[in-house]
């Protein structure tokens, strides 16, 4: 089926930095004293407000001060993006150059405020490629609650269900299900997420591999 636009997430679906956040989450609970588990790691991928505050202080505590470990942990992956850089995942350059030529819309729907998508879109020199950002920040819950897929969706006078959401993690592919897209799974920290993928329309191993499904 041909989709009238394709909404991607921003991070581990179009570039290359969830493994930036999968390494500090961890060090930023470290410095305030807590130890983060490689399954709570995964479980904070794409996970909105007011999910990832309460999550975490189900995990460590009342005391946990969600929003200064969260700063804490802003700074560490800006250091990140300084140092090692920012790249585009496998295929989504000719994934994109596809979709404009076919006329399909192209829009996101991401967790990471306006100001850092915009960012990060220019500095891998693919922002002008997007009719629409629609981000988490925006709207009353972030993912894995509906929200941020229905605004996009709304934004671009669209039916989900003629819409492809691309997305790499559980939190996200249940938001864009819920939402009434039809989920494209890209895999990027895990291969396989078996409760999540039983909600997508199809699994793809990189973004390229989507130009065969939409024809």
């Amino acid at each position: 089926m041909r989709p009238k636009a394709v909404i991607f997430d921003l991070d581990g679906t179009i570039i290359d930095t969830e493994k930036y956040y999968h390494r500090v989450w961890p060090e930023a609970a470290a410095h305030f004293g807590y130890k983060m588990s490689e399954e709570q790691v995964l479980s904070l991928r794409s996970l909105g407000r007011p999910f990832a505050p309460k999550l975490m202080k189900e995990w460590f505590g009342e005391d946990f001060d969600y929003s200064e470990v969260r700063a804490y942990r802003k700074q560490l992956f800006e250091e990140c993006i300084r140092n090692e850089g920012i790249q585009l995942k496998k295929g989504v350059k000719k994934l994109l150059d596809h979709l404009k030529k076919e006329g399909v819309i192209i829009a996101i729907a991401t967790a990471t405020d306006i100001e850092r998508t915009t960012r990060y879109l220019n500095s891998v020199g693919i922002y002008d490629y997007f009719d629409r950002i629609c981000s988490a920040a925006d709207v009353p819950e972030g993912k894995p609650a509906p929200y941020v897929y229905l605004e996009a969706c709304k934004l671009l006078g669209l039916d989900p269900a003629d819409c492809f959401a691309v997305e790499d993690a559980p939190n996200g592919i249940k938001s864009a299900a819920a939402a009434g897209c039809k989920v494209i799974f890209i895999p990027d920290q895990t291969e396989e997420e078996p409760e999540a993928e039983e909600l997508c329309f199809a699994k793809v191993n990189s973004a390229d591999e989507l130009i065969e499904l939409i024809g």
